[in-house]
Protein backbone atom coordinates (compact mmCIF):
# COMPACT_ATOMS: atom_id res chain seq x y z
CA UNK A 1 0.00 0.00 0.00
CA UNK A 2 1.33 3.42 -0.95
CA UNK A 3 -0.13 6.71 0.18
CA UNK A 4 0.42 9.98 -1.65
CA UNK A 5 -0.34 13.16 0.27
CA UNK A 6 -0.60 16.42 -1.63
CA UNK A 7 -2.08 19.90 -1.48
CA UNK A 8 0.21 21.64 0.97
CA UNK A 9 1.66 25.05 0.41
CA UNK A 10 2.34 28.52 1.78
CA UNK A 11 -0.74 30.48 2.75
CA UNK A 12 -1.67 33.39 4.95
CA UNK A 13 -3.54 33.20 8.21
CA UNK A 14 -7.26 32.86 7.57
CA UNK A 15 -6.82 31.11 4.23
CA UNK A 16 -7.97 27.61 3.31
CA UNK A 17 -6.26 24.56 1.88
CA UNK A 18 -7.45 21.10 0.93
CA UNK A 19 -5.09 18.21 1.39
CA UNK A 20 -5.53 14.96 -0.50
CA UNK A 21 -4.36 11.47 0.37
CA UNK A 22 -4.60 8.96 -2.43
CA UNK A 23 -3.99 5.26 -1.94
CA UNK A 24 -2.58 2.85 -4.46
CA UNK A 25 -2.38 -0.89 -4.09
CA UNK A 26 -5.53 -1.06 -2.00
CA UNK A 27 -8.80 0.73 -1.41
CA UNK A 28 -9.56 2.93 1.59
CA UNK A 29 -13.07 1.51 1.91
CA UNK A 30 -13.69 0.06 5.40
CA UNK A 31 -10.14 0.86 6.53
CA UNK A 32 -9.29 3.54 9.10
CA UNK A 33 -7.57 6.59 7.63
CA UNK A 34 -5.98 9.35 9.64
CA UNK A 35 -4.31 12.69 9.17
CA UNK A 36 -1.48 13.64 11.49
CA UNK A 37 0.84 16.61 11.58
CA UNK A 38 4.30 17.21 12.89
CA UNK A 39 5.80 20.62 13.51
CA UNK A 40 9.56 21.09 13.94
CA UNK A 41 10.68 19.88 17.34
CA UNK A 42 7.27 18.47 18.23
CA UNK A 43 5.72 15.04 18.32
CA UNK A 44 3.40 13.84 15.61
CA UNK A 45 -0.13 14.97 16.47
CA UNK A 46 -3.49 13.49 15.50
CA UNK A 47 -5.55 15.88 13.36
CA UNK A 48 -8.47 13.90 11.95
CA UNK A 49 -9.60 10.37 11.25
CA UNK A 50 -12.28 8.66 9.25
CA UNK A 51 -13.62 5.17 8.81
CA UNK A 52 -16.64 4.55 6.59
CA UNK A 53 -19.26 7.07 7.79
CA UNK A 54 -17.60 7.98 11.09
CA UNK A 55 -15.10 10.77 11.52
CA UNK A 56 -13.33 12.48 14.38
CA UNK A 57 -11.38 15.73 14.56
CA UNK A 58 -8.74 16.78 17.04
CA UNK A 59 -9.62 19.43 19.60
CA UNK A 60 -7.46 22.14 18.06
CA UNK A 61 -9.02 21.84 14.60
CA UNK A 62 -12.59 20.68 15.27
CA UNK A 63 -14.23 23.99 14.36
CA UNK A 64 -12.09 24.63 11.27
CA UNK A 65 -11.18 21.36 9.55
CA UNK A 66 -13.25 18.60 8.00
CA UNK A 67 -12.29 15.15 6.76
CA UNK A 68 -14.04 13.32 3.97
CA UNK A 69 -13.51 10.46 1.57
CA UNK A 70 -14.22 9.69 -2.06
CA UNK A 71 -14.29 5.94 -2.56
CA UNK A 72 -14.46 6.26 -6.34
CA UNK A 73 -11.18 8.18 -6.34
CA UNK A 74 -9.71 6.20 -3.42
CA UNK A 75 -8.86 9.52 -1.83
CA UNK A 76 -9.35 11.06 1.60
CA UNK A 77 -9.43 14.83 1.93
CA UNK A 78 -8.63 17.21 4.74
CA UNK A 79 -10.33 20.55 4.23
CA UNK A 80 -8.60 23.17 6.33
CA UNK A 81 -10.27 26.54 6.84
CA UNK A 82 -9.34 29.59 8.89
CA UNK A 83 -5.73 28.46 9.02
CA UNK A 84 -3.52 29.74 11.80
CA UNK A 85 0.27 29.98 12.06
CA UNK A 86 0.18 27.21 14.64
CA UNK A 87 -1.20 24.89 11.95
CA UNK A 88 2.20 25.02 10.26
CA UNK A 89 3.52 21.46 10.02
CA UNK A 90 4.16 18.54 7.75
CA UNK A 91 0.86 16.73 7.33
CA UNK A 92 0.89 12.95 6.94
CA UNK A 93 -1.88 10.56 6.07
CA UNK A 94 -1.96 7.00 7.29
CA UNK A 95 -4.05 3.87 7.03
CA UNK A 96 -4.25 0.54 8.75
CA UNK A 97 -3.59 -2.92 7.35
CA UNK A 98 -6.85 -4.36 8.70
CA UNK A 99 -10.49 -3.34 8.21
CA UNK A 100 -12.72 -2.20 11.04
CA UNK A 101 -11.57 -0.58 14.30
CA UNK A 102 -13.59 2.61 13.91
CA UNK A 103 -11.69 5.89 13.93
CA UNK A 104 -8.16 5.54 15.26
CA UNK A 105 -6.22 8.41 16.83
CA UNK A 106 -2.88 6.96 17.82
CA UNK A 107 0.28 7.09 15.76
CA UNK A 108 0.94 3.45 16.60
CA UNK A 109 -2.52 2.44 15.42
CA UNK A 110 -1.54 2.85 11.77
CA UNK A 111 0.58 0.67 9.54
CA UNK A 112 1.08 2.64 6.33
CA UNK A 113 2.15 6.26 6.06
CA UNK A 114 2.45 8.76 3.24
CA UNK A 115 5.49 10.95 2.80
CA UNK A 116 3.82 14.12 4.07
CA UNK A 117 2.98 17.49 2.59
CA UNK A 118 4.18 20.77 4.10
CA UNK A 119 1.69 23.40 5.16
CA UNK A 120 3.09 26.79 6.10
CA UNK A 121 0.79 29.49 7.44
CA UNK A 122 2.19 32.98 7.68
CA UNK A 123 0.80 35.59 10.07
Amino acid sequence: VQLQASGGGLVQAGDSLRLSCQASGRTFTNYPVGWFRQAPGKEREFVAGINRFTSYLGDSVRDRFTISGDNMKNTVYLQMNALKPEDTAVYHCATKAQVGFGVLRGVDDYDYWGQGTLVTVSS
